[in-house]
């Protein structure tokens, strides 16, 4: 770990003392100025040639004082501190340059965690959540959901997140074999105290740049996430992770809404069984009409495809008279093997087409242009 040269701006005494004794006593981190007032620091902090600046953004000034820290201290990170979280704030400092957003007090622990998560690229200031639901169940989604993530990760070199919002009968813990400490459940219920850094040890690592965040552990556990905290959750997730993948149950419940409306894109998955999957298809697609750009933000997927081709494609597409974002083939015995090894398909196999279907959904995810909020 490199050796961090730490300017410090505390409006508050007490806060002041505390923070540099945090820092004083962390390895590898050495205060070599401090000062309350950040104009005062912005004019004569750079004789001490800092390469870590903890800006308090608590003050208004400050914050409007952090693109021109930025363009003082360009050889220096800058995270903005704050007493609490604000998703508004956070994305204001972002905008303005500043790596991350770190609460405090905060512990020395805390203090690497945000030089570790924020320090290469900074905190996220484009995200895009994606919500995956299926107008009826046994579609095949948590396989196509954990593949995509993988393949998200792998094309843009990013971080990725999956959220299991399935709260009664989520299988993502199963899908990985996960034995996970901390779920959506505590994750929710914790949200007012949480920052992104604490946030981000809720979520499980499965690979490099891939984290879960596991549904409830029994079904009953499922009304003590209430949408407004799922909500506040989903906004703070956006700071740590490229794309979020949500899973949502078949049925629409306060969650599921709360996740289509938080969300840039709804992907409906059906797989291909009965016949019965474009009335299906059809139904759910008549829910989300209300949204006035329904049909930029809502995709079809159909899964189990066969013929997976073209022509396959514009035949569903004229079944449910609306555009299919992709068909995926039939593998199941790819999927098996892939689970019982603990890896995903698009590891496993990689040319087959199943993964290049994958992988092709994944390019068209990573080559949209995104807002920025």
């Amino acid at each position: 770990m490199p050796e961090y040269r730490v300017l410090l701006i505390e409006q508050n005494r007490i806060m002041m003392e505390r923070l540099s004794s945090v820092v004083r006593n962390t390895k590898n981190f050495q205060l070599v100025s401090r000062a309350m007032d950040a104009r005062e620091a912005l004019g004569q902090g750079g004789v001490f040639v800092p390469n870590l600046i903890l800006l308090d953004i608590d003050a208004q000034e400050s914050m409007q004082l952090v693109r021109e820290f930025v363009r003082a201290f360009p050889q220096a990170g800058i995270l903005a501190l704050s007493s609490q979280w604000n998703a508004q704030a956070a994305s204001t400092i972002v905008k303005a340059g500043a790596k991350g957003y770190l609460i405090k007090p905060f512990t020395s622990e805390e203090l690497i965690a945000a030089i570790n998560t924020f320090g290469n690229s900074g905190m996220g200031m484009i995200s895009e959540v994606m919500t995956f639901f299926s107008p009826k169940g046994k579609s095949g989604k948590t396989t196509l959901i954990a593949n995509l993530g993988m393949a998200l990760a792998q094309k843009s070199g990013q971080n990725v997140a999956i959220i299991d919002a399935d709260l009664q009968f989520g299988d993502m813990a199963v899908f990985f074999n996960l034995d996970p400490q901390s779920t959506i459940v505590e994750a929710t219920r914790d949200i007012k105290f949480l920052s992104p850094i604490s946030l981000n040890s809720y979520f499980m690592p499965i690979a490099e740049h891939v984290r879960v965040l596991c549904g409830t552990k029994r079904p009953e556990f499922a009304e003590d996430v209430s949408p407004k905290a799922f909500t506040d959750m989903i906004s703070m997730a956006r700071s740590l992770f490229r794309y979020i993948l949500v899973d949502v149950p078949s049925a629409f419940n306060p969650i599921s809404v709360a996740a289509a409306e938080a969300s840039e894109r709804v992907y409906l998955v059906s797989m291909i069984s009965g016949g019965y999957e474009g009335k299906h298809m059809r139904q759910a697609l008549e829910i989300f009409k209300a949204w006035p750009d329904y049909e930029t933000k809502v995709k079809t997927i159909f899964t189990r495809v066969e013929p997976c081709d073209i022509q396959k494609q514009q035949q569903l597409e004229t079944l449910i008279e609306y555009p299919v974002c992709s068909i995926l083939p039939n593998e199941y015995l790819l999927v098996s093997e892939a689970a019982n090894n603990g890896r995903m398909a698009v590891d496993i196999k990689p040319e087959s087409p199943l993964a290049r279907s994958i992988d092709l959904l994944a390019a068209q995810i990573c080559g949209r242009p995104h807002k920025v909020g």
